[in-house]
């Protein structure tokens, strides 16, 4: 009410008096009417007070001297909120406005420029929304500096920008942002800062960005740009920093770029770019970052980068760089990260990389062969600051150097995938700054050191796949930081040393196909952060620890130990019984004749052999009548199992009438009738609709008439209990959305689990995309563009219910009859006791193509951006008709790749499916297959969210066709 009373004042009062100094009066008045709209939590606001007829003393407000009117309001991380309210528009004389690091919500305001006094306005890092005005700019007056960056704006950056003469920095970064830069952006000459990173701007750089003469910071990475680099960029001779990373931009570094001699940061990451880089490149001296990773750059490094003195980091890495690394690269005195893996480099592992004082040197996916390591045995002083060394996927062979305990700041040491023979060096256990250890997959032999206790700061030791025999040493215990030990695939005996469970950080352990035996610790169980534990196939028996992780454990962990026991690995423990008693025959009878006592003795003997020979027959004549019993069971049971199923009204119903949990449990969440054929339908093979990493569907008919699809659940192993079974499948069937298949019930044993679906009767996605030969059932792009809008709002709604898909692939998108998808198979993983990346990806992702590039990689944390991944791919699936992964006849084509690079050569006909050409809107089709390629990115934090999906897939609808009838 005060803040309605005080806007109505505002607007029908300009004239009241509150002092004697009118200029004291509106700015009184318009910062009051601005405070009433706010929230303020943290009281900063609290000297702002209507009775106060002096502002210049308000926390935030500061003063011109000689006008005493309000000039500048700095209000930056003061945790206000609400909205921006037109009361700042009274300040007449403000010229610096700055409320960054807060909550504003709405939009950005009109006239917010029109006192025609502002110098500076700052309202990043905020959560407005909506799009920028399009005359805002046009009274920008004598503004010079602009941020909106990390709030949630969308649509274009106006062209009115381009009048705003005055401006020197301009900030859009972190929004969603579309479309093309303005055509007059370049003609802002007194330009000095452009930041436009983390948006959703597409078509090519303009030129005449050589108009720019005074720019010194340009940042557009991480957009949709595509074309060739601006040719005339080499203009901007003062430019400092150059950012055009993440985007799809193609052809060669212009000429022009020589020029740049006032750069000191290069960074053209992740784009298609080609040739071979120029030797020109080391005449921009000034250079400290170049980052050419992540292209299709080829030929040899230029020797020229010898010449880069100030460069501290190099980076590139992902192209087809071949030969070997230039000599002159020893000259960059103050390089302290070189990068150049996933390439075609080859020869001997230069001597001079361990002489140079580098940080972090990642030389991995190449062809590297040296022999030995030119590790010095003097150990000199510039080793002592080397702290990542990753040497990993190369070709080298022979033995670790036994002084690599001279690099004393190593913090990581990563020589897997070579061919390293002999055993692992004692000097490890020196490396006291040591957290990520490893040297899988080599030929290392020989036992685990003891001394390794020495890096008691390791987090990770990896040593699966090599030679290594002997026990796991006890001494392990003192690394008391471990999360990850894998010594899968090795030849190590002995028991598991107690002491591992004193590593109470551990999260992933795995000694699988080893050699070792005894028991497993009792107090594992203490365990309390363990994720995944696998001693499958060793040699180990006796009982399975009880209690915490190993509660949920799963079978495929401890498999291949026949002597282990407990409830998981169905073998019951062996009794322990009392040692039996031993009769002294003679004793009872010593003072007996002779003759008696020959005949009290073959009394007790017969004695014992008589309950000998009872006892053995009564067992026998157990062990048959519970044989048969046991069948007739398995009969009745079978029997049962075919009986039809009935329910009433959504409550639970066991079938038994005496509620034998064995018997079976169906239960219906809105009292559809049960089975006309029972379980006998479910065996049928005609009736299978689709297969799957969880299990067979089937489609059935109820009592009713209604069709359903009854997916049977292959994954018995992994399920949980009944009760947790139960309750993550009602917590599944509140899951409702037009996008998502219904859940509509669940039958349950031990043995045999079934959830039950609505049954839709067009099938899959997969099927009508490649399995419709005649194209009687051919999609239009419109029902094409209905489909993939409608997947990307369920997925959205699956993310809010903090559901991960995992698995998603065509063949679980289904479409009902009006043409709307709906996503299948979502939560199912919540059944498994254990979401370890190994079971995700052998017995959910089955389909090739789909699954996100982290699910290779168990370090890195599986979020919903696997599930934007597996919907970028299905994006570029419907638009092409075609498959993730198609196999030719001497080729392997994927999906992502043909659709970028027909994309980036303009070849847009080969990126929409065949039987649309000539019959879709390409104002549509191109900015969907941008969307696709930019969820498939391999990078998670490059992928947009499901909600930001939906945003620009409607941005991108044309309004005129989107009320369209279906064809």
């Amino acid at each position: 009410m005060m803040h309605f009373l005080l806007f109505l004042l505002f607007l029908f009062a300009p004239a009241t008096v509150l002092s004697d100094d009118p200029a004291f009066n509106d700015d009184v008045l318009g910062l009051i009417v601005f405070k009433a709209g706010l929230q303020d939590p943290k009281g900063k606001l609290s000297t702002w007070n209507e009775d106060d007829n002096n502002p210049c003393k308000w926390a935030g407000v500061k003063c011109d001297p000689t006008t005493n009117r309000v000039s500048a309001i700095v209000l930056d991380g003061f945790s206000l909120s609400g909205h921006i309210d037109r009361g700042l528009l009274r300040l007449q004389s403000l010229q610096i406005l700055s409320l960054s690091k807060n909550n504003f919500s709405g939009s950005i305001n009109s006239d917010l420029l029109r006192p025609g006094s502002l110098q500076v306005l700052d309202l990043s890092e905020n959560n407005l929304s909506g799009s920028i005005p399009e005359g805002f700019f046009r009274q920008c007056g004598s503004l010079r500096s602009v941020s909106f960056a990390k709030n949630k704006l969308t649509g274009k950056i106006p062209d009115s920008l381009s009048s705003c003469t005055l401006l020197v920095t301009v900030n859009f970064s972190s929004n969603q942002l579309n479309g093309n830069l303005p055509s007059g952006i370049w003609f802002l000459r007194q330009l000095q800062s452009l930041d436009l990173s983390n948006n959703l701007l597409e078509g090519e750089v303009p030129e005449g960005i050589e108009n720019l003469y005074d720019l010194k910071e340009l940042n557009l990475q991480r957009n949709r740009f595509i074309g060739r680099l601006p040719g005339d960029i080499g203009g901007c001779m003062f430019l400092k920093s150059l950012d055009l990373s993440d985007n799809f931009l193609f052809g060669t570094i212009p000429e022009s770029m020589q020029g740049l001699n006032s750069c000191t940061s290069l960074n053209l990451h992740g784009n298609s770019l080609t040739g071979a880089v120029p030797d020109w490149i080391g005449e921009l001296k000034n250079l400290e970052m170049l980052d050419l990773s992540a292209n299709r750059f080829s030929g040899l490094i230029p020797k020229s980068i010898g010449n880069l003195n100030s460069l501290n980091k190099l980076n590139l890495s992902r192209n087809h760089f071949t030969g070997n690394l230039p000599e002159s690269i020893v000259t960059c005195v103050k390089l302290l990260a070189l990068d150049i893996s996933q390439n075609q480099l080859e020869g001997r592992l230069p001597s001079w990389i361990f002489r140079m004082g580098l940080r972090s040197v990642s030389l991995s996916g190449n062809s590297f062969n040296s022999s030995n390591y030119p590790l010095s045995t003097s150990t000199p002083e510039s080793y002592h600051g080397l702290q990542v060394l990753d040497l990993s996927s190369n070709a080298f062979s022979g033995e670790l150097p036994s002084n690599i305990g001279g690099l004393s700041s190593l913090q990581v040491l990563n020589m897997s995938a070579n061919n390293n023979s002999g055993p692992i060096p004692v000097g490890i256990g020196d490396l006291k700054s040591l957290y990520i250890l490893d040297l899988s997959d080599n030929k290392l032999n020989g036992s685990i050191p003891p001394e390794l206790e020495g890096a008691f700061s390791l987090s990770e030791l990896r040593l699966q796949n090599n030679f290594l025999s002997g026990e796991i040493p006890a001494q392990i215990e003192k690394c008391s930081s471990l999360t990850t030990l894998i010594l899968s695939h090795n030849k190590l005996t002995s028991s598991i040393p107690a002491a591992i469970a004193n590593l109470t950080n551990l999260q992933y352990v795995d000694l699988s196909w080893n050699e070792l035996s005894g028991s497993l610790p009792k107090n594992l169980s203490n365990l309390s952060h363990l994720i995944f534990f696998n001693v499958s196939y060793n040699q180990l028996q006796g009982e399975l620890p009880v209690g915490g992780f190993f509660n949920i454990i799963s079978p495929s962990s401890v498999t291949g130990n026949p002597s282990l026991c407990g409830s998981v690995v169905n073998h019951s423990c062996p009794s322990v019984h009392p040692k039996p008693i031993v009769l002294n025959t003679n004793s009872s009878y010593s003072n007996s004749n002779s003759s008696s006592q020959n005949h009290g003795h073959k009394k007790i003997i017969l004695s014992i052999s008589s309950l000998i020979a009872i006892g053995a027959a009564a067992i026998i004549t157990v062990g048959v009548v519970a044989i048969t019993v046991l069948n007739a069971h398995v009969r009745h049971s079978m029997s049962r199992s075919a009986a039809p199923f009935t329910l009433s009204g959504g409550e639970d119903y066991s079938c038994s009438p005496a509620n034998d949990p064995n018997y079976g449990k169906l239960v219906m969440f809105s009292g559809e009738a049960g089975f006309d054929d029972g379980a006998n339908n479910l065996l049928n093979k005609e009736s299978i609709i689709g297969r799957g990493g969880f299990g067979i569907v089937y489609h059935t008919v109820l009592r009713d008439g209604h069709s359903v699809a009854i997916k049977k659940l292959t994954v018995s192993g992994l399920i949980k209990s009944q009760e947790d079974f139960e309750r993550e499948v009602k917590n599944l069937a509140t899951i409702k959305h037009q996008n998502l298949v219904g859940l509509k019930g669940y039958y349950w044993t031990s043995s045999l689990q079934l959830l039950i679906y609505e049954y839709l009767s067009r099938g899959s996605l997969h099927k009508l995309l490649h399995e419709d030969e005649n194209g009687r059932n051919m999609l239009s792009w419109r029902q094409r563009f209905k489909i993939i809008l409608g997947m990307a709002k369920g997925l959205v709604h699956l993310h809010q219910k903090n559901i991960i898909h995992y698995n998603l692939k065509s063949a679980n998108i289904l479409i009902d009859c009006s043409g709307e998808p709906k996503i299948g198979d979502f939560g199912l993983v919540r059944l498994l006791p254990v979401l370890d990346h190994c079971v995700l990806s052998s017995k959910i992702q089955s389909a090739l193509g789909y699954m996100a590039p982290e699910f290779a990689c168990r370090t890195v944390k599986i979020t919903e951006k696997c599930d934007v991944y597996g919907f970028g791919i299905l994006v570029l699936e419907v638009v092409t008709g075609k498959r993730p992964v198609e196999y030719m006849e001497d080729d392997v084509v994927v999906l992502c790749d043909m659709v970028r690079g027909a994309l980036e050569e303009g070849r847009v006909e080969q990126c929409v499916d065949r039987m649309l050409v000539g019959n879709f809107a390409a104002e549509e089709a191109i900015p969907v297959v941008k969307l696709g390629l930019i969820c498939a990115s391999q990078v998670p934090s490059n992928r947009p969210d499901m909600a930001e999906a939906v945003s620009i897939l409607e941005l991108i609808q044309c309004p005129s066709e989107g009320q369209e009838e279906l064809e």
